[in-house]
């Protein structure tokens, strides 16, 4: 797994995508940063981070779609199958790989909060509600960090899982997209909604439903356990769509 965890780090700065990858994240971090909280005059980063999430609509799809489709598409799967390690091995070796560039991007990108910290030396920013605050609340920005972070590895794991189906990596990336889209506007679709029990049951699969709580600074157990149980599932999935092909 470890040999399959180095090759895939590697592989993302051999070609271009991992530097397109990491340049388009800490860009768009940085600009949604600056316009949501000091050109807002805010110390609220509530917005900040909900558009984050949007942008992996985006930045994940391009993080994931190669894993598998690529090894189809340069015929090396076979290689990957034959090799002295497990499926689960494989499937972790190309997930851990993702998830490290993905953790390690957007603890990168907190920087963006540097600025925040200083300018409240010297200036009182007011919040959405007209509180005034002296500085950011570190409380929320690190829960909303550890909630991001769990919904990127559970959109890294679905990215993984469609890679996984086809051997074209511009399919892989738009199915990624529509899937994950799909999740972020489920939350959105409620107001349209009136029947109760259908609302219940769409609040309850939205991811950006469950964010709310970190955005107060809480970590929300159920909301981590669900994002840990969607990543679980969709590897899950990739380990059974590789042992059948593995054996038969």
């Amino acid at each position: 797994m470890f040999a399959i965890y180095k090759k895939e780090l590697r592989s993302y700065f051999i070609n271009a995508i991992g530097y397109v990858y990491v340049g388009v994240f800490l860009a768009a971090a940085a600009l949604l940063c600056c316009y949501t909280t000091l050109v807002s005059n805010s110390y609220k980063t509530t917005s900040y981070f909900t558009m984050l999430i949007f942008s992996f609509i985006i930045l994940i799809p391009l993080l994931t779609m190669k894993l598998f489709a690529e090894e189809k598409k340069l015929r090396t799967e076979q290689l990957l199958l034959t090799a002295p390690v497990s499926i689960w091995g494989m499937v972790m070796g190309k997930f851990l790989a993702a998830s490290t560039l993905f953790v390690g991007t957007v603890l990168v990108s907190c920087i963006n909060f540097f600025p925040m910290y200083s300018y409240a030396n010297t200036e009182r920013l007011a919040d959405e509600y007209g509180t005034t605050h002296i500085g950011p609340v570190t409380g929320e920005i690190v829960a909303c960090v550890v909630g991001i972070i769990l919904i990127g590895l559970a959109f890294v794991a679905i990215g993984m899982f469609v890679s996984s189906l086809t051997e074209n990596q511009l399919a892989a990336a738009v199915i990624t997209v529509a899937i994950i889209l799909v999740m972020l506007i489920l939350d959105l679709l409620n107001q349209y909604i009136n029947v109760y029990a259908i609302r219940f049951v769409i609040s309850w699969f939205s991811v950006l439903s469950r964010f709310s709580n970190f955005t107060t600074g809480i970590l929300d157990f159920s909301a981590i356990l669900y994002y840990l149980s969607i990543a679980g599932v969709f590897l899950l999935l990739t380990v059974r769509v590789y042992d059948k092909r593995r054996w038969g």
